[in-house]
């Protein structure tokens, strides 16, 4: 895809990756309400789907008057890239999957191995300036705190997760480019975004508030972070492009990292209290010590491996969650400031009100009251299903209760006749089910996909392995009791054997 074709004009076009992601929409609207740049946006989707409120606001606008465009890339796509970036005087490169998710393999592929292939683009389409997005977390070994760091603070020996460790070594890509064919690099480490748009922070807390899990503190709650309002991290890219466009701008600056914060340090769980209060829940109170949260979130990571590979959710409560949760996180913003000319726009106290409002779908009065009965059983699908808050799913549950305390108490069949019975009657059920058609007199019928039937070669290899292993080691064991056993009535004769 040649420029022209993704966007037409003749102004300077600048790209965002990554940008439908929650900071990249607030970079692509700044730029865009500035004036001074074409914003094209890329992401992996084959198109771009706006919400109303995109549709009506100033990216609607622009990609109908052709000040913006949108372009399908996967960073692990040379060709892809370099079609995106084909025009383009600047690049801000804000692309990389979830943090959440530790998969080395995922991280690796985009943070690294697509990174190289923006920095190999930006130097084919004559890109005169790369702004990388980076975190915080490259300077994180994941068990000592980190209080007022600089820049000149080390990467560790160990990071937290593969998600820092990745988004180091492409920082160190990015770095080490500057100065490649005339191309000018720096990178920005925003501190905990937060703001109107975010997926992942609010949501997540109204979750845990709804559930009745938000009530605790992991830790001793003392602990300081530094977070950043979105339009604030937006604002530091612009002022890292601006001081990078300038002759001595780009002396001072090119090549370098950047912490960004709203220069407000806060106690993390106060910061979480504010957000919850605003909302109209119940603040923290009740404070866990890491060192007895830290045995159960191993225990839950190694389940979470173990069982990865048959579609179990990546879980909340890991070890590198808890660190996180628990201790200090507060950068500098000195060198920012005083080389790239950046200053919060936007409060602490402000950001924090503008994130409130934005979700007023989110608000507590908005939802129905939850009993304790309800909080207790997790206010889940195990709630609707006890408390009858679901007649149908309460309604299947008794139905297949009572036909298996049939098959196994009542009908006098053996444990073994009464489990082929019932395995039957779910094979016979799954039948009739997958010949159904999609919709029976008007009423939906959900669909099990093929793929939850799919075991591949490598999976089928371990569950052979572990049954195999299952299976040696209770034989060892049985092997064990009637080896004994023998020894014992046989003593004499088995001493006697040995001796001679």
């Amino acid at each position: 895809m040649a420029a022209a074709a993704a966007g037409g004009g003749d102004g300077r076009w600048c790209v965002v990756t990554g940008g439908r992601g929650f900071a990249a929409r607030h970079l692509v609207a700044m730029l865009l309400r500035s004036g001074e740049w074409l914003v094209r946006v890329a992401d992996l989707p084959p198109a771009i789907a706006l919400d109303r409120d995109e549709e009506e606001g100033i990216l609607g606008a622009a990609l109908r008057e052709g000040r913006a465009a949108y372009a399908s890339a996967d960073l692990r796509n040379k060709a892809q890239v370099a079609a995106a970036f084909e025009g383009a005087e600047v690049v801000f490169h804000m692309a990389a999957p979830d943090s959440s998710i530790n998969n080395f393999h995922l991280h690796y592929s985009v943070n690294v191995e697509g990174t190289k292939n923006v920095i190999d683009a930006c130097i084919r389409c004559k890109v005169k300036r790369l702004i990388y997005t980076s975190s915080p977390s490259v300077v994180f070994d994941g068990i000592h705190g980190i209080f007022d760091a600089d820049e000149s603070m080390p990467y560790p020996d160990k990071f937290n997760d593969s998600y820092s460790e990745t988004k180091a070594d492409a920082e160190k890509l990015v770095m080490k480019a500057n100065g490649r064919d005339g191309l000018l690099t720096c990178c920005i480490r925003p501190s905990s975004i937060f703001g109107p748009g975010d997926k992942l922070l609010v949501p997540s807390l109204v979750t845990a508030a709804r559930a009745g899990k938000s009530k605790y503190i992991i830790g001793d709650g003392s602990n300081y972070y530094d977070f950043t309002y979105v339009e604030n991290v937006a604002y530091g890219h612009v002022c890292a492009e601006k001081t990078l466009s300038s002759e001595d701008g780009a002396k001072r600056a090119a090549g370098k990292t950047y912490f960004i914060t709203n220069m407000e340090a806060i106690k993390f769980w106060e910061f979480m209290s504010l957000i919850l209060e605003g909302l109209g829940y119940e603040r923290p109170s009740i404070k866990i010590p890491v060192s007895v949260m830290m045995p159960v979130a191993h225990m839950v990571e190694w389940t979470y491996k173990t069982f990865a590979r048959y579609g179990m959710k990546v879980p909340q409560l890991t070890p590198s969650r808890i660190r996180l949760l628990s201790c200090n996180r507060t950068f500098s913003c000195s060198r920012a400031k005083d080389q790239l000319g950046y200053e919060p726009i936007v409060s602490l106290k402000d950001g924090l009100k503008r994130t409130i409002e934005s979700y007023p779908h989110l608000q507590a009065q908005n939802q129905r009251s939850i009993s304790k009965a309800a909080i207790f059983l997790g206010n889940g699908n195990l709630a609707k299903t006890v408390l009858w808050e679901d007649m149908k799913q309460t309604m299947t549950v008794l139905l297949l209760l009572a036909v298996i305390y049939y098959h196994l108490f009542t009908c006098g069949y053996t444990f073994i006749t009464a489990m082929a019975k019932l395995f039957s009657l779910t094979a016979l059920f799954l039948f009739i089910h997958g010949m159904l058609p999609a919709n029976v007199f008007g009423h939906k019928v959900e669909k099990l996909e093929p793929s939850n039937f799919h075991i591949t070669q490598v999976e089928a290899h371990h569950i052979a392995h572990s049954v195999s292993s299952t299976w040696n080691s209770l034989v060892g064991i049985s092997m064990a009791f009637l080896g004994f056993k023998a020894y014992e009535k046989w003593e004499d004769t088995i001493d006697d054997l040995h001796h001679h």
